[in-house]
């Protein structure tokens, strides 16, 4: 019924029913989801696939969905990992890959403005033709949009110098759902209220859809400067990160690994038990010239050892791969990254006990951690692990057994859950330990008083 109402409102061709199209749209790239694929156990096909072009489009599927209390998940280009699209057969998905539009660039604000369907890559070539660049760089960027970079509240791997996209946001255009459209005032700063824009950063499509963004940008820089660093443990190396920022200095990259990762993935320029630490520099040229020079006088004080910084060079070349799981899958090994924060004080025991964890999994291969994103108050850790249990048929145990590790571990610590990737369903049972029952109830009551039917996204981020 809901279907046949969009083919009316919005024509034939926006409404996919086709087996490929709705196959395409299940869900994410979450883990758990492959896991079940593999296992023929996988999501069903939604109802259908609604490719807008428009808000006004947006509007009308809102409020179709609202009105027929079907379930409605926005998708944007489907690189999420924690599980955040999952459908069931009555689902509708709104597809918004076909919002594509650069709407606008403005040098002498440094503003850009784009649809949320714009892919990620995209919208950089768009502004790296004038001169700019966003300075949001996350891993996924040639396979996640720009609305997808809100909804779940991103980070790019340059965050430590351009700051995470709650820092590059700059105004936000949204459908709620009740079919309103808000969108915030582009004004530098704003004392009107509460920001409206932190609703729906992180909302995860549960709050409402994000149809437009515009983004604070910057001038190209002048100048790009590398290192890198053996550093006898992963506490000196974070005590090292911490002088640095904390002296007031923001590279545009600081990523530490700890010896088993440095290994595994340079291994022509890891050291024995070393970790081993990144640095990229860049802005104008004067200001590159002077951080790198201080970073190195800070390195040497704290008895780090410079290393070959073509180590850095490649991670500049490579970074951008993202590994497929069907490979591990088929030879019965699950693998994740787990990302999470904590203050300095706390993130050394963290990553102790979170590795300390993962290695009394029965069937770990691996666990190491590394360091990617810095901050005068902390820091964060992405954890990775491969697991192989003995029975293949247990996998997705083994997978959530990991994960429930890491997060207790964190919890513990008195870490944060999640940096960057967001909520999902992978960690949505956590929420209540990172939000406690005040914070829990508060997001409960605003999900409730925005979408009392809760048809949006229903499963996501909420417990």
């Amino acid at each position: 019924m809901v279907a046949d109402r969009l083919r009316a409102e919005l024509g034939a061709e926006k409404v996919l029913v086709d087996p490929a199209a709705l196959d395409a749209r299940r869900h994410d790239y979450w883990m758990q989801s492959q896991l079940d694929d593999a296992a023929a156990r996988g999501a069903p096909r939604p109802a259908c696939v609604v490719r807008v072009a428009s808000k006004e489009d947006v509007v009308r599927v809102v409020n179709a969905c609202r009105e027929t209390r079907t379930a409605l998940v926005p998708f944007g280009l489907g690189s999420g990992v924690c599980g955040g699209v999952l459908v069931s057969e009555t689902t509708v998905v709104l597809d918004l890959g076909s919002m594509n539009r650069v709407r606008d660039i403005d040098r002498r604000n440094l503003l850009a403005t784009f649809d949320a369907g714009v892919r990620g890559s995209d919208a950089e070539d768009a502004v790296s033709e004038k001169g700019l660049t966003l300075g949001h760089y996350p891993q996924s960027i040639g396979v996640s949009s720009v609305g997808g970079w809100i909804a779940t509240r991103a980070s790019g791997q340059f965050s430590t110098g351009y700051g995470n996209i709650e820092d590059v946001v700059f105004s936000l255009e949204a459908v709620l759902p009740n079919g309103d459209i808000v969108e915030t005032r582009a004004t530098p700063r704003a004392a009107a209220g509460p920001d409206l824009r932190h609703v729906l950063l992180g909302s995860e499509g549960t709050l409402g859809v994000v149809t437009g963004v515009t983004l604070s940008v910057r001038r190209l820089p002048e100048k790009r400067t590398v290192a890198a660093y053996h550093v006898s443990a992963m506490d000196t190396g974070f005590e090292l990160q911490r002088e640095v920022v904390q002296s007031g200095f923001s590279p545009a990259v600081l990523r530490q690994y700890d010896a088993a990762e440095a290994t595994r993935n340079f291994s022509a320029f890891a050291k024995g038990t070393d970790a081993l630490l990144l640095v990229v520099h860049e802005g104008p040229s004067a200001k590159v010239d002077a951080e790198a020079s201080e970073t190195a006088a800070i390195a040497a004080r704290l008895g780090a050892v410079p290393a070959d910084s073509g180590a850095t060079e490649r991670w500049l070349a490579d970074r951008n791969h993202v590994p497929t799981f069907r490979s591990f899958i088929e030879n019965g090994i699950v693998v994740d990254t787990i990302e999470i924060a904590a203050t300095w004080d706390r993130i050394g025991g963290v990553y102790g006990s979170a590795i300390d964890a993962l290695n009394r999994a029965p069937g770990i291969l691996a666990a190491s951690a590394h360091s990617s994103h810095v901050y005068r108050s902390g820091i964060n850790l992405y954890f990775t692990f491969a697991v192989k249990p003995n029975d293949p048929s247990g996998m997705k145990l083994a997978y959530v057994d990991a994960w429930k590790r890491v997060m207790t571990a964190v919890i513990a610590g008195g870490g944060g859950i999640a940096h960057h990737h967001g909520i999902g369903r992978v960690r949505r049972e956590f929420l209540k330990d990172e939000l406690g029952p005040g914070g829990l109830s508060m997001l409960r009551a605003l999900k409730a008083a925005l979408d009392p039917v809760g048809f949006m996204n229903p499963g996501a981020l909420i417990p």
